[in-house]
């Protein structure tokens, strides 16, 4: 699986903790990597790592975004572009292995498959504003 792909994956397991209520997240992560066919054992732990880690660093990564963002605080941000959001900061500021400028391009991605008109251009200027 293509980083990117994985990228998708890990940012539907971030989105789908918002609507979890009481499952705990380990237990969402698990359900939604079992569903998906042919995946290696090392794409598995990838994406299950990387999704605890954006978890682990939830609130460190909600007062970056806060401090970034004029007039929008993360709590009245629609769901789909906080979690691009939330998932490309820890990008840029705890994965060693992905550069600013790929976190940013690849949140611009999903924002233009998952987010509306304007979820794009919120995405690159927030992370734009971190760089």
């Amino acid at each position: 699986m293509g980083r990117s792909e994985l990228r998708e994956h890990i940012f539907k397991m971030i989105f789908g903790v918002e609507f979890s209520g009481d499952t705990p997240a380990a237990e969402q992560f698990e359900l939604y990597l079992n569903q998906l066919e042919q995946v290696s054992e090392k794409d598995y732990a990838y994406m299950l790592q990387k999704a605890r880690a954006v978890l682990e660093h939830l609130e460190e990564i909600d007062s970056l975004i806060n401090t970034h963002s004029s007039g929008w605080k993360t709590s009245r941000m629609n769901k789909v572009d906080l979690t691009i959001l939330r998932l490309a900061v820890y990008e840029m500021k705890w994965d060693e292995d992905i550069p600013e400028k790929v976190a940013v391009n690849e949140a611009v991605e999903l924002a233009k498959r998952f987010s509306g008109d304007e979820g794009p251009a919120f995405v690159n200027g927030i992370l734009g504003k971190m760089m």
